[in-house]
């Protein structure tokens, strides 16, 4: 049986007939049994029987009653599902968890279908897919090539075409490193935005659940439907409406942080740097301004994951078996997490005094740009590199990724192309927290230029920030412009409306206005800046504007609608038509 699993694809084969919930999970379930000896995949994968329920409960729903009706999924085995063992890869820590995880809830609640769990680096801890008795887990591509990790079985689920997209949990990039070695993308949302109720923490304060799928379309779809404030978990945040499904679209002209030469590291790979520029070329052709960033402050908070006192938050999960039980708990887990126990409170307020510093110092390089553009991972290393020298291998995948979480970032990691052996190979978009469908937007358009069959969207994609068309005391040194300024707005661009307007002066004062008025006929292009301001601060922008002035829509020369300053008809009594001369700045020179 052949189906693209892809959700609108797999919808479609569902709607013409050409298969079934039962008959597609019968086959998946024999497909990844066959391929579970060699790649160590699952560590339960459900039977006849455990999939039986899902499937009856789903005969009874009609397909357009549930968004995901019949998608099969797999799930990183440290997240729970009612029923089932949950082992974080370490038999003697398992339990069988009473209920699932609120993620896990909501995917079933909409119609998909678990088929199993699946295999990581034990408790979570490591990037390779290597560190688990249940084996370990090659490569999709090349069986000499780690998965990556920790979310290892997750990723293979989806590159070896047995589900349509999984669960990975990400604290330091175990839901991207693996996502970029098997041509995946990897959604690592913004932390709190997919609930972690009913997940096996390694940092509780860093983790988050992550998606893989194969294509950014997909990703935008599932955490559309899934971001939900869950009272259950007490580090769930409220997805902003800048954020939600319609935030999905095609990118306009935007800037991308690239890191300086100075800070990028490929560890000796010699195809990096080119494959890197070339990804640099395509966020360019798409309409980006690349601009040079001081990586130097995120790479100095990426080392504080492992050297500063968050490895304590892993001991907490592991720590007391480890005492009880050592053999339990895999050597190299043990060496990584040797040095919690001496971790004191002084040490730990220190470390969180220079996260706050070095946040301080990072927040600010994002602010004037739409996302930041890495590598994903330097270098990929063999399995026989990660066996001779298993802590530093996994540090250097772990470069460009264990910032992110304890920044609080978005990220999302995208396929971008192929190494000379074939090994995928891809990049990182990063951006500001709850900019998801934003990055997820820029990730769409990336695999469409690579040839990835996909509709573009038919609106402009949005994020955090919101641009705001200006026409007169707003301008760029004017008398009101510092109302802008103080709300963290920077310039944009100068450019014209489209012929529809007419200008007029009001009367009144003190500060000298504007109205621009939008007619049928007898209209000119008006002299306009575009600025651009955080959402949050456009309400208290709009409350403080005065009447006859407000804020709607104006069409700009090159067509594109956006937010500005329009004035109300009724206005205009006693004001003067100034539209000859094409502007507020023009009629200022005249009237000084």
């Amino acid at each position: 049986m052949t189906v693209n699993l892809q959700l609108d694809a797999l919808r479609a084969a569902y709607r013409d007939g050409r298969t079934t919930p039962r008959k597609l999970l019968t086959h998946l379930r024999d497909k990844a049994a066959a391929l579970n000896p060699d790649y160590h995949l699952f560590i339960h994968l459900l039977s006849n029987a455990e999939l039986e329920p899902y499937l009856a409960a789903l005969e009874q729903r009609d397909l357009d009653s549930l968004p995901l009706y019949g998608v099969p999924f797999a799930i990183k085995d440290n997240i729970d599902l009612a029923g089932i063992a949950t082992t974080a890869a370490c038999p003697a820590f398992a339990y069988v968890a009473q209920r699932s995880a609120t993620i896990v809830q909501q995917l079933l609640d909409l119609g998909a279908i678990p088929l199993g769990k699946t295999n990581l680096d034990q408790f979570a801890t490591g990037l390779n897919g290597s560190r688990s008795p249940y084996g370990a887990c090659p490569n999709s591509v090349l069986g000499e090539y780690p998965s990556g990790g920790s979310s290892a079985g997750s990723s293979l689920t989806v590159a070896l075409g047995v589900c349509s997209f999984a669960l990975g949990t990400d604290t330091a990039g175990s839901g991207r490193i693996p996502a970029a070695l098997n041509n995946l993308l990897g959604l690592k949302p913004s932390k709190g935005l997919l609930s972690t109720a009913g997940v096996v923490p390694a940092c509780r304060t860093l983790d988050c659940v992550s998606t893989f799928t194969a294509t950014a379309r997909e990703a935008s779809q599932l955490l559309a439907l899934c971001a939900r404030l869950d009272p259950d978990d007490c580090y769930s945040r409220r997805n902003p409406q800048w954020n939600d499904a319609s935030a999905f679209g095609a990118p306009r002209p935007f800037r991308f942080g690239v890191p300086r030469a100075q800070d990028l590291e490929f560890f000796g790979c010699s195809e990096g740097p080119q494959l890197f520029n070339d990804a640099i070329e395509q966020l360019k052709a798409l309409g980006g301004e690349a601009q040079e960033l001081d990586l130097s402050p995120f790479l100095e908070a990426a080392r504080l994951l492992y050297d500063g006192p968050w490895v304590a938050e892993r001991y907490s999960v592991a720590g007391t078996l480890m005492q009880q039980q050592p053999d339990a708990v895999l050597p190299v887990i043990h060496q990584v997490l040797a040095k919690a126990p001496k971790v004191d409170g002084v040490q730990t307020f220190n470390a969180q005094y220079r996260l706050q510093a070095l946040k301080a110092r990072c927040d600010p390089l994002l602010a004037g740009l739409d996302c930041v553009l890495t590598p994903t991972l330097g270098r990929p290393v063999t399995l026989a590199e990660l066996a001779a020298e298993p802590v530093l291998r996994n540090a250097e995948l772990g470069y460009y990724s264990n910032f992110m979480n304890l920044l609080d970032y978005a990220a999302v990691a995208v396929p971008s192309g192929f190494m000379n052996n074939g090994l995928p190979w891809g990049v990182t978009l990063f951006g500001r927290a709850f900019t998801d469908q934003y990055l997820l937007s820029l990730a769409d358009a990336m695999q469409r230029r690579q040839g990835l069959p996909a509709p573009a969207p038919s609106t402009p994609a949005r994020h955090d920030r919101v641009q705001l068309v200006v026409c007169g005391a707003h301008l760029e040194g004017l008398p009101l412009n510092s109302q802008l300024t103080r709300r963290g707005a920077r310039l944009i661009e100068a450019i014209h409306s489209s012929p529809d307007y007419r200008l007029h002066a009001l009367a009144g004062g003190p500060v000298r206005r504007p109205g621009m008025v939008r007619v049928k006929e007898g209209g000119v292009a008006i002299a306009v800046e575009v600025w651009e301001l955080p959402s949050s601060e456009l309400g208290s922008l709009l409350n403080g504007i005065p009447a006859p002035l407000g804020l709607g829509k104006v069409q700009l020369a090159d067509g594109r609608w956006e937010t500005g300053f329009i004035c109300e008809p009724c206005g205009l009594e006693g004001a003067v038509d100034i539209s000859h001369l094409g502007g507020w700045r023009a009629y200022l020179k005249q009237h000084p």
